[in-house]
């Protein structure tokens, strides 16, 4: 593996893109400082060395940013919704046409492949694209009231200025995935990225202004602290919604601290994915579905699976092939060729998982493979599988977000099931069998939102996506997407 910076034509590209980024807050369509000059570093996770210096908003950059939004929403919210769609459409196409630059920016901050970044902006672009559709596609009704001659007019309207919360993980996809319905609904908006991401947020509005987004639909704000910046905003009565993706403690706070004004929600927190395996499914199809549903994003993802629970007759064969397949991934800096796996966002995370780790071996756990944080600079560690772990151990009940995956052991059906909703999370589950009647027996019984069915992918922006229990409520994509961010007015006819 290699952690060394990248160099030669990469390391020229590289500066190149993050020369061209602004530093400023996106305000009212003006790029600005932060209050008092104040500014945040962003760094590389595979080498520590720091890539830019951008504003940290203050509270009082927040508010200037609400009111640019504000201000912004009886115009906007008038667009016809075909100038929207168009408005997204021509993003789309420019998100694909900038794809390599937009890539080796995430993998410059986030730490993913190259070829995991690329798949996200095919991923991301596709809200745009999706949105654009359906932007068109906002219907309300006329009928007649079943026994009066009254007529019942029923419209969709905007919700009104928005925030949006994303996470660090996926700094391209989880931003047009909010963004992508807030402009087809006719919503106005304050972004706030990730302290530690906000690189590709700053690049996304950039395009978006080039497709002819309007000054103040989409203001941003980049601040180390969420808190700080998005307080003031939770209390003021001109903020209408809130959409937060990241952690169940968070989104919590978030909660009641919406109470006051009563804000529309969608909550996308945590995670605590189990994969199922029973006797009768393809061996093969299941340890190339449990590579996808663990390692996309390095294992930093709320769909990745957490803990895998594996039919006795065939867990120890699945687990070899799965070990044998996890350790022949290629580590090492994500802008450097062949790489497949990337290095954890910060300390803090690689020692979340190494505590994990270490417990689950302390109470009986073995591991096959990996096991360990990896030498040198950045914040590695090798991917891992974990046999034989016990029903005590704290991996099976935390979510881990990093390349190790925990095999434990079932005997019935029944058993497969309590074993997989016995937790306090439910956002996906992944099912893999042979038997049509076995797979949707055990679809209706699992306690959450999504659910890959032979399947170690279910991200698509044409579905939606969403959890319940802990890990949230609300949906992102599909046609209930765009729903979020519309309120129904019911009008009386007295013909």
């Amino acid at each position: 593996m290699t952690t060394s910076p990248i160099s030669g034509s990469r390391a020229t590209a590289a500066r190149r893109v993050l020369d061209a980024l602004p530093s400023g807050l996106l305000i009212g369509g003006r790029w600005r400082a932060a209050t008092g000059g104040a500014t945040l570093a962003v760094h590389d996770p595979a080498t520590g060395e720091e890539l830019a210096q951008v504003a940290d908003a203050q509270p009082e950059d927040a508010v200037a940013a609400l009111d640019a939004a504000a201000a912004a929403q009886p115009g906007w919210a008038a667009t016809p919704p075909r100038e929207r769609g168009e408005i997204l459409r021509r993003a789309f196409e420019l998100l694909v046409e900038h794809t390599e630059d937009l890539a080796l920016l995430m993998t410059l901050e986030m730490g993913k492949s190259l070829s995991e970044s690329k798949a996200e902006v095919a991923y991301g672009a596709e809200f745009f694209r999706w949105f654009s559709e359906q932007a068109v596609r906002i219907e309300g009704r006329y009928a007649r009231a079943p026994a009066t001659s009254e007529r019942l007019l029923t419209m969709k309207q905007p919700v009104g200025p928005c925030l949006l919360v994303t996470p660090w993980n996926f700094p391209l996809a989880m931003a047009t995935r909010k963004i992508g319905p807030a402009v087809a609904a006719g919503c106005t908006m304050v972004l706030k990225p990730a302290q530690l991401t906000p690189l590709t947020s700053l690049r996304l509005a950039q395009l978006l202004s080039e497709a002819g987004l309007p000054d103040g639909v989409l203001n941003v704000v980049t601040s180390r602290s969420a808190g700080k910046t998005v307080g003031p905003l939770m209390s003021d009565p001109r903020l209408r919604k809130l959409s937060f993706t990241g952690s169940t403690e968070v989104g919590q706070a978030l909660v009641e601290q919406s109470a006051k004004n009563l804000l529309r929600l969608s909550m996308e927190l945590g995670g605590n994915a189990p994969f199922l395996v029973f006797a009768d499914a393809d061996l093969d199809a299941a340890v190339e579905g449990a590579v996808i549903a663990k390692m996309r994003n390095n294992g930093e993802s709320c769909v990745a699976a957490n803990r895998f629970h594996v039919a006795a007759e065939v867990a120890e064969e699945f687990t070899r092939r799965l070990a044998e397949r996890l350790g022949s991934l290629e580590v090492g800096h994500g802008a450097s060729e062949g790489t497949q796996v990337g290095p954890l966002i910060n300390e803090e995370q690689r020692r979340k998982v190494e505590e994990l780790v270490a417990d689950a071996t302390s109470k009986g756990a073995k591991a096959l493979v990996g096991g360990s944080r990896v030498d040198g600079p950045g914040y590695f560690y090798q991917p891992t599988v974990l046999a034989g772990v016990g029903p005590d151990a704290r991996i099976l009940r935390e979510e881990v977000f990093g390349p190790v995956a925990p095999v434990t052991s079932f005997e019935t059906e029944d058993e497969a099931v309590a074993a997989a909703n016995d937790t306090e999370f439910g956002l996906v589950a992944y099912v893999y069998t042979g038997d049509l009647k076995r797979g949707l027996r055990v679809v209706e019984a699992l306690e959450t939102g999504m659910v890959g069915l032979n399947r170690g992918l279910v991200s698509n922006a044409a579905a939606p996506f969403g959890g319940v229990k802990h890990s949230g409520f609300g949906r992102e994509g599909g046609v209930e997407g765009i729903e979020e961010y519309l309120e129904t007015k019911y009008v009386a006819v007295d013909l």
